[in-house]
């Protein structure tokens, strides 16, 4: 709706020629495009066509890579309610893990949704011999994430040379970010191992 005045001017028969003002609200719809003229008449579509190309700006962030150097963990809503035949890693210190509500220092190793102590406490200690459980263990898991503490670090051409004779994939990542892609591929029933440095591991 425009809104302005408009003026008119008409005799008086006394003193001559009045200037009335009126708003055009008043006036008929009709009125008002008349009194607006063609100028308005050739804006209007074209505010109408810029207000329907603009999209509202949102501020949705996707869920980073884990490769990128941010965590994956501090971007996942972790739950509470667990069952009770599922292991979920519910938080971590520089020391241990939470895993369904209960609190473990050290190292660990996760497999078939059965927790262990990890006799490794830096990863110059993570051999072939660390996981050498993986020669028995049936069904072999698809993946082993290795948490390696609070960076990611390049691990030797003889252990990788080890997981993947397992049958394996291997994903090492910092800690935090293990723990986070244990619960995800977990829940979607993935058959999933994990072998977790506590965060605060920071040299070999």
């Amino acid at each position: 709706m425009v809104i302005g005045f408009c003026g008119f001017r008409s005799k008086d028969p006394i003193s001559g020629p009045i200037e009335r003002k009126t708003h055009l609200s008043h006036l008929h719809p009709r009125e008002t495009t008349a009194m607006a003229g063609g100028a308005g008449l050739r804006v209007l579509p074209h505010l109408v066509k810029t207000l329907q190309n603009e999209t509202p700006k949102l501020s949705n962030q996707a869920l980073p890579s884990l490769r990128r150097a941010f965590s994956l963990y501090d971007q996942i809503n972790l739950i509470d309610n667990v069952p009770e035949d599922q292991l979920r890693f519910q938080g971590y210190t520089d020391t241990g893990f939470t895993v369904n509500g209960v609190k473990y220092e050290g190292s660990l190793l996760v497999i078939d949704n059965k927790l262990m102590s990890w006799s490794p406490k830096r990863l110059s200690e993570i051999t072939a011999e660390s996981l050498s459980i993986f020669q028995i263990v049936r069904p072999i898991p698809e993946i082993l994430i290795l948490g390696c503490g609070r960076h990611i670090e390049p691990l030797s051409p003889e252990l990788r040379s080890f997981i993947r004779s397992t049958g394996m994939k291997l994903e090492a990542v910092d800690s935090r970010n293990a723990a986070s892609t244990f619960n995800i591929l977990n829940e979607e029933g993935r058959v999933v191992a994990a072998a977790l440095l506590p965060y605060g591991v920071t040299s070999q």
